[in-house]
């Protein structure tokens, strides 16, 4: 019973990390990307 437990703690574990976390941490990186190569080209025309 457990181990029943501990296996579908671990598939809602995996479907939070690949349905909500690595999208979100995904756009974050590329939009931060973005921004930094914005800002470095208004600072240096």
């Amino acid at each position: 019973m457990d181990s029943e437990n501990q296996r579908k703690a671990e598939l809602k574990a995996f479907l939070f990390i690949t349905i909500i976390l690595f999208p979100i941490l995904a756009v974050a990186v590329v939009g931060g990307y973005g921004f930094l190569v914005w800002f470095l080209q208004v600072l240096t025309g």
